[in-house]
């Protein structure tokens, strides 16, 4: 009977310690920067599809 105690305790604290890391992973909702020093007339994302336009 102890034993099962002690794996329902162990479990409990797994369980805690998952959700707690699925929380803080999912909360990271920052958008990166995006990079706007190309030039506009010849790229798109910055990427030169056909040479010069």
């Amino acid at each position: 009977m102890k034993s099962a105690a002690v794996s329902a305790l162990v479990g409990a604290v797994l369980g805690v310690v998952v959700v707690f890391g699925a929380t803080a992973a999912a909360s990271s909702n920052s958008r990166p920067e995006i990079d706007r020093s190309g030039n506009a007339d010849s790229s798109l994302l910055n990427q030169v599809e056909y040479g010069s336009r």
